[in-house]
């Protein structure tokens, strides 16, 4: 594949990815508000451009087997752990910017969990076994993942475990 196809279709990937995250963003609010039909409208249209991102991705060749995936996802956790939010907190705290460096914080510490549970699965996989996990909770403030059972409150930003998202 030619270089600017190549970076046309990571910059593409980006922006689907993107609008998708923002229009179920925009959805929740729009169903806070109770407009259920605009919500149903963003869902409906973030499924569009989730579908445009993995045909992007799927072109480029970075949709691998399972562990492959794993791997890759593994690769991105931890640098986000190791280099990206520690940077990004950091020029966040010099500014005077509580709320980024919260938001960073926060995803710091969930893409901890993330990369741990992703090195698991893989090492399952590479065996040729799916992973032995039980119920996974995410916490809505801060992303923090819990396996099997959920604290009392979220052990990174104190929210209830009653509101924790179930999968």
């Amino acid at each position: 594949m030619s270089e600017m196809t190549k970076r046309f279709l990571k910059e593409a990937f980006a922006g689907e990815s993107q609008a998708h995250m923002r229009y179920l963003i925009f959805a929740e609010k729009a169903e806070e508000e109770g407009f259920k039909n605009v919500a149903r409208l963003f869902r409906a249209i973030a499924y569009a451009e989730f579908v445009h991102a993995k045909n992007h991705l799927t072109e480029l060749g970075e949709v691998g087997k399972t562990a492959d995936n794993l791997g890759a996802a593994v690769e991105g956790e931890t640098f986000e752990v190791e280099e990206m939010y520690p940077a990004y907190r950091e020029v966040a705290e010099s500014q005077g910017e509580a709320g980024a460096q919260r938001s960073f914080s926060f995803a710091l510490r969930a893409e901890e969990i993330h990369a741990d549970l992703y090195g698991k699965a893989r090492e399952a996989v590479l065996k040729g076994q799916d992973t032995d996990i039980g119920k996974i909770f995410v916490c809505p403030v801060c992303g923090c993942t819990a396996v099997g059972e959920t604290p009392g409150r979220c052990p990174v930003c104190g929210c209830p475990r009653e509101r924790f998202a179930e999968f």
